[in-house]
C-alpha cells in the first residue's frame, strides 16, 4: 500500500530531501508532495501567471493565490502529513498548513524541536503524533507498515 505524504514547512533547508532518501532507504512505499520549493519562483508565481502586478502587495496576493491552490489540491490528495517547524525561520505557513490538515481530518505528524514545544502545545495535542527529529518521524512512518 503506498501512501502520499504531505510535507509542509519552510522550504529554505532540505530537509525534505533528508526525508525522501531516508524513506527510499528503508524501501518505504511512499510517495512525497508539497509547497513550490523554488522560493523565488512561489514568490514570483501570481505575476507569472496573471501578469505584472502593481505593488508589492498585490504580487504576494497573487502569488499566495497560486500557492494555496497548489497546497489545498496536494494536501487534499495525500493520506498523511508531516509538518516541521525548525528553529530558524517564521514558521507560518507551516502552522496554517498542520492547521489546515487537522482540520480536514488527515493524520498529521509534527516535528518540532524541544525549545518550540510551549508555544506549538495546542497544535502538538491536536496532531497524531509529535516528535522532535526527522528519524523519529520516519521511524513513526515505518510503523504503520510493521506486521509484528
Amino acid at each position: 500500500m503506498e501512501l502520499t505524504v504531505y510535507l509542509a514547512g519552510e522550504i529554505h533547508s532540505d530537509w525534505r530531501s533528508e526525508i525522501k532518501e531516508k524513506a527510499k532507504a528503508l524501501q518505504l512505499p511512499l510517495s512525497f508532495v508539497g509547497p513550490m520549493e523554488n522560493h523565488e519562483r512561489s514568490d514570483n508565481i501570481g505575476e507569472e501567471i496573471l501578469g505584472k502586478q502593481p505593488d508589492a502587495v498585490f504580487k504576494d496576493d497573487a502569488a499566495s493565490d497560486l500557492n494555496n491552490l497548489r497546497t489545498e489540491v496536494l494536501m487534499q490528495k495525500a493520506d498523511l502529513v508531516i509538518a516541521l517547524f525548525g528553529e530558524k525561520y517564521k514558521q507560518w505557513n507551516t502552522a496554517m498548513d498542520a492547521s489546515a490538515a487537522i482540520a480536514k481530518g488527515k493524520p498529521v505528524i509534527l516535528i518540532r524541536p524541544r525549545e518550540l514545544h510551549h508555544p506549538l502545545k495546542e497544535l502538538s495535542n491536536k496532531a497524531n503524533v509529535t516528535v522532535e527529529t526527522v528519524n523519529q518521524a520516519l521511524k513513526a512512518l515505518s510503523y504503520i507498515y510493521d506486521t509484528e
